[in-house]
């Protein structure tokens, strides 16, 4: 069911939000998140307006979670973020800034200052960096074999 009010991701995956944009196919968008908790911070979203996980249908499942593992790969690859690990995360209604279903993917390294869920947000310096975080994103993913996770480099 439609929300009632324009859902900011579907104005996104519609175009009609900017956003900085990863991952761009017939399933899903992805693209960074403006509030980042590190650079390379990446929302993936389905096409199909859902809010919750429990709500997306079986057949997109697997897709979906496909997408989110090729991400995560990518925040550890050299020609990605080179992060030494990641973390994935989605939160159903509580904490859900945006009821429309999304999956954080995170790059992380040892000493990073996260604890436990207490996470201090920020932002990129300006567009400019924003957009250069993207590309980076993109052009792994592209050099990525279609149906396998990225090895990291």
């Amino acid at each position: 069911m439609p929300p009632t009010r324009p859902c900011l991701f579907c104005e996104i995956v519609a175009g009609r939000q900017s956003a900085h944009v990863v991952l761009d196919d017939d399933v899903v968008l992805a693209f960074l998140d403006v509030r980042p908790l590190f650079p390379g911070h990446t929302l993936l979203v389905p096409r199909l307006h859902v809010e919750t996980l429990a709500d997306l249908p079986a057949a997109l499942v697997e897709p979906y979670f496909i997408r989110a593992q090729r991400l995560s790969a990518v925040m550890e690859a050299e020609a990605g973020m080179g992060a030494a690990g990641s973390f994935v995360a989605i939160n159903n209604r509580i904490s859900q800034s945006v009821p429309h279903l999304h999956t954080h993917v995170v790059p992380r390294n040892p000493k990073d200052g996260l604890r436990g869920f207490f996470w201090p947000r920020g932002k990129y310096a300006d567009e400019a960096e924003a957009a250069a975080v993207a590309a980076r994103l993109r052009s792994a993913l592209a050099a990525q074999p279609e149906g396998s996770a990225l090895e990291a480099d």
